[in-house]
C-alpha cells in the first residue's frame, strides 16, 4: 500500500546542511498497523509527513497505491491526500468555528460527492459523541476533541490513515480510549494504519514496529514473530 524508496530529507540551517533522513526504504502491505518509534529528532515524524505528502523528499520517492506522489502538483497531491490518505495529529487541528460534525464533515464536502453527513454522524456516535455533534471545539475535552479527529481521519473510509503520536497530549485513560478506538476502526475498515509512538505499550498493539535513529531505520521487527 505505501513504498518508499531512498527517502532522504535536507534543510540548510545558515550554512549547515542538516541531514534529517538518510536513505530510507520502506514497504507498508494493505492493511497493516506499524508503529514508527523513535528519540526525539530522530526523523520519525519528518517520515511520516513523507509518506502522507505533506512535505516533499529531498531525494527518492514515495509511492501510495503504486502511484508516486512526491513529485506531484500540489493540487493533484491534495487530491490524494484528500482521498487516501486521513490524518490523525497530536493537536487534533480542529476548526474552531466548526461544529463537532461540522470538522468531521469536511473532508467529504472537499473531496466526495453526494451528502456524508449520516456517515459522519454515525461515526461520531461510534466514538461516544452522539450528544457532542452541535459542540464547538472549544466546548469539549481533550479527548473528545481527539475522538472527533479520529472520525473525520475515517469518514471518507480512506485505505491509509496515518497518526503522530494521537494519544501525546492526553491523559493516561483518554489515550487508551483513542488508541482502542482508533484500532478497531482499523481493523473494522482493514485500514493501513501508520502511527508515530514513542510508547512502547502502543508499538507492541501494533502488527509491525520500526526504529528509527539519526534518519535511518535500525529495526524493523514483526511483533509475535
Amino acid at each position: 500500500m505505501i513504498d518508499v524508496r531512498g527517502l532522504t530529507k535536507t534543510i540548510r540551517n545558515g550554512s549547515r546542511v542538516v541531514e534529517i533522513l538518510k536513505g530510507i526504504d520502506l514497504t507498508v502491505p494493505r492493511g497493516q498497523f506499524l508503529a514508527i518509534m523513535g528519540a526525539s529528532g530522530s526523523g520519525k515524524s519528518t517520515l511520516l509527513g513523507l509518506m502522507a505528502g505533506l512535505d516533499a523528499p529531498t531525494e527518492g520517492e514515495v509511492l501510495i497505491d503504486g502511484a508516486e506522489i512526491s513529485r506531484l502538483p500540489e493540487d493533484k497531491l491534495a487530491q490524494v491526500r484528500g482521498r487516501k490518505i486521513g490524518f490523525v495529529f497530536q493537536s487534533y487541528q480542529l476548526i474552531p468555528t466548526l461544529t463537532a460534525l461540522e470538522n468531521v464533515l469536511l473532508p467529504y464536502e472537499l473531496n466526495a460527492n453526494g451528502d456524508g453527513k449520516q456517515r459522519a454522524i454515525t461515526l461520531l456516535e461510534t466514538v461516544g459523541l452522539a450528544d457532542r455533534l452541535h459542540h464547538y471545539p472549544i466546548q469539549l475535552s481533550g479527548g473528545e476533541q481527539q475522538r472527533v479527529a479520529l472520525a473525520r481521519a475515517f469518514v471518507l473510509q480512506p485505505p491509509i490513515v496515518m497518526a503522530d503520536e494521537p494519544t501525546g497530549n492526553l491523559d493516561s485513560k483518554n489515550g487508551q480510549h483513542v488508541l482502542d478506538l482508533l484500532t478497531e476502526r482499523q481493523r473494522e475498515a482493514k485500514t493501513t494504519l501508520v502511527m508515530v509512538t514513542h510508547d512502547q505499550q502502543i508499538a507492541d498493539r501494533a502488527d509491525r514496529r520500526i526504529v528509527v535513529k539519526d534518519g535511518r531505520i535500525i529495526a524493523d521487527e514483526n511483533n509475535g514473530q
